[in-house]
């Protein structure tokens, strides 16, 4: 069965169409688990490209119950996040991100050129600009690069589980950090479909900064299928050109974990597949 995964604060969730765990190394030394099932939606939405806009939001839903509960797990009890603050925080981050991937790049590309194909080619390329940027940026704080290992560590396990090798720190160890199906891959194709579908987009300023938002579950659905698809097909010779940017990319948020971290991610796919 196909597993996913992403880093959280000092850990691992892994996560399977029947169950999600999460893995974290704690003050202490030792590795604590939570197990839990996984956030299912109903068949209905199960055909290619609506499966992929429900299934984002069932996947980030459970993948922010894990990054809050290991965010915990490192905090006194006094000082863990209620749900009030995690909720707010949530919203603030989306708000963040449409404000700095969508309208600033909008607003900076008409004030040199208000329409036609440089508009667009502009606003598609600031779009990528501040997104390299802001990771090159967060990469230098400390406590992002230890998330970046763990998200290592994530993808090393997922590779020597789909290779049907012991998962082992020694077998771990020798697998790639790279890996096709990256949540970071996915938002780099998500960033190229929209530079050409929000080209095709004709209208005031008003709807086509509307589009650039309300088009987003749209071509995440779309990414998505792309993301299935480079993983099925990664040794194929076109795929692997496709991908390559992506897998770039992940130099940025990926690290190599250390054997601490990778006994982390270890624990957590092994909750999720025993």
């Amino acid at each position: 069965m196909e597993v996913g995964g992403q880093a959280v604060i000092e850990g691992v969730m892994m996560r399977n169409k029947e169950r999600f765990a999460v893995a974290v190394r704690l003050k202490n030394g030792s590795i604590k688990v939570l197990k839990q099932k996984s956030s299912k939606y109903p068949k209905l939405f199960s055909y290619p490209f609506m499966r992929g806009i429900v299934g984002l939001l069932y996947t980030l839903y459970d993948g922010i119950k894990a990054l809050m509960w290991s965010s915990n797990q490192q905090l006194e009890e006094k000082e863990q996040l209620t749900k009030r603050e995690i909720i707010g925080t949530i919203i603030f981050s989306l708000l963040f991100a449409v404000a700095f991937f969508v309208i600033v790049p909008f607003f900076s590309a008409r004030l040199i050129s208000p329409e036609g194909f440089l508009f667009h080619a502009l606003d598609g390329l600031f779009r990528v600009v501040l997104f390299l940027g802001y990771l090159l940026l967060i990469s230098f704080l400390k406590d992002v690069k230890t998330l970046f290992k763990y998200h290592g560590a994530e993808h090393k396990t997922i590779y020597c589980y789909e290779e049907k090798q012991p998962l082992t720190v020694k077998n771990v160890k020798i697998y790639s950090r790279f890996h096709p199906r990256c949540g970071t891959s996915f938002i780099f194709i998500v960033l190229l479909l929209s530079v050409f579908l929000f080209s095709l987009i004709e209208g005031s300023a008003a709807v086509k900064l509307a589009s650039r938002i309300l088009l987003l579950p749209v071509i995440a659905g779309i990414g998505y299928e792309l993301i299935k698809l480079s993983g099925r097909y990664s040794k194929n010779v076109l795929v692997k050109i496709l991908i390559s940017p992506g897998l770039w990319l992940q130099r940025i948020t990926t690290k190599e974990p250390t054997d601490q971290q990778l006994e982390v991610g270890i624990a957590a796919l092994n909750a999720v597949v025993d």
